[in-house]
């Protein structure tokens, strides 16, 4: 019998050791989020915050400005990935990038700014919507998309888009970076659209 409570009291102590755990855990989440909440509300509450949500025309303006670099960067990716894909063949890939990614990495300086401060107006409403989630995840998976084509397929260039190896296509990972980064970016661009509904 005493075996029986000395095994009882050790498989107890664990229990209690990963209860005591679970409520440390459910603590310092309880914190986090109180302290993610003030710091929403202090950026809804800034001037800028205030300014975006009670002004007629600022919030508005910055929508467009949001809209067009979204038409911008996705207008000068779609081209090159669609070149990637197999439609104009004639076009070399490598003078065609040349010609489009500054326009992609300038359509950033107003998507990102813009973005920002539509995100102060209403931090907590996003931060709470699961279609926001998707959108900041989708883009980080255009990014890595993007890495990943910068590295591996772009650096071979020279071999695939050369008069004579054009005629054949680009290479399966680079039709597949472009038809992952279409379809990514018609999918960031539709949860920035359902964010006004969700």
């Amino acid at each position: 019998m005493k075996g029986f409570v000395v095994l009882a009291a050790a498989l107890a102590l664990p229990a209690a050791a990963w209860a005591h755990h679970g409520e440390r855990v459910v603590r310092k989440a309880e914190m986090a989020a109180e302290a993610g909440g003030k710091v929403l509300g202090a950026l809804e509450a800034s001037g800028l915050g205030q300014a975006m949500r009670q002004s007629e025309w600022l919030y508005p303006a910055v929508e467009i400005v949001h809209l067009v670099g979204i038409g911008l960067l996705f207008g000068s990716i779609a081209i090159l990935d669609l070149r990637l894909l197999g439609f104009s063949k004639s076009v070399s890939a490598k003078r065609l990038a040349g010609h489009v990614l500054p326009w992609a990495a300038a359509a950033f300086l107003l998507i990102v700014p813009s973005g920002l401060m539509m995100f102060i107006a209403h931090a907590s409403d996003f931060i709470s919507s699961p279609v926001f989630a998707v959108k900041m995840c989708l883009i980080m998976a255009a990014g890595l998309n993007a890495a990943l084509f910068h590295t591996i397929v772009f650096p071979s260039i020279e071999v695939w888009d050369s008069e004579e190896m054009r005629k054949l296509g680009a290479p399966p990972s680079a039709r597949a970076c472009a038809a992952a980064s279409l379809l990514i970016w018609i999918s960031v661009i539709a949860c920035g659209r359902l964010l006004a509904y969700f």
